[in-house]
């Protein structure tokens, strides 16, 4: 392989690297962080693995009931979607937005970019809008809990009341599958992977 400049994740340092052999590392020469090489194709290929499985556990996230509440002995689950209806039609239009965004639309979206960045030239075939995939999968995992949050605050207020009881139903384990296969697509993904062999 020829010698290629290669960035320090940690502190930033550009330096030269050679040939890696097999089962070695490159380290930096600065501060011993460990550079990456040319893992862009494994990188890749553990990307889409974990997109799938984030994918897989999104199905049975959106379909099962996350909240099972009991009130005076009557008990109700919601799912994700009916939640978002609910809170819509009790005219909570921001919290019903910022749950359609954060809980049904941004996961699809990251899952869904984190694929066509796996696949390279193939479906965004210029690098500055992969890059710029890229920046906005990385923007859109800030907000990413935001729902949590706001699940969060929703199940603090109604145990204020002695009255209502509040589980978590089956499909929290389902999406919290889903938002940790997703963040770890997101991780294991190499942005350098993108200029990478640019002619």
């Amino acid at each position: 392989m020829p010698t290629a400049l290669r960035a320090c994740h940690c502190c930033g340092l550009v330096q030269q690297l050679g040939e890696v052999p097999p089962g070695s590392v490159a380290r930096c020469v600065r501060c011993r962080s460990i550079v990456p090489h040319r893992t862009a194709r494994r990188a890749a290929s553990r990307t889409v693995a974990f997109s799938l499985a984030a994918l897989i556990l999104y199905v049975p996230a959106m379909m099962l009931p996350v909240l099972e509440v009991e009130r005076l002995g009557t008990s109700n689950s919601a799912t994700i979607w009916s939640g978002v209806v609910s809170l819509m039609a009790d005219g909570e239009v921001l919290v019903a937005t910022i749950v359609f965004l954060a809980s049904i639309v941004a996961p699809v979206a990251k899952i869904g970019a984190m694929l066509t960045l796996s696949a390279g030239d193939a479906l965004l075939p210029r690098r500055d809008h992969r890059a710029w995939t890229y920046r906005v999968v990385d923007w859109i995992g800030r907000w990413g809990m935001l729902d949590v949050l706001l699940v969060a605050i929703l199940v603090a207020a109604v145990k204020l009341g002695s009255w209502i009881e509040v589980r978590p139903g089956p499909g929290v384990l389902a999406f919290a599958g889903t938002v940790v296969f997703s963040l770890l697509a997101s991780a294991v993904f190499d942005p350098q992977a993108i200029w990478e062999d640019e002619p």
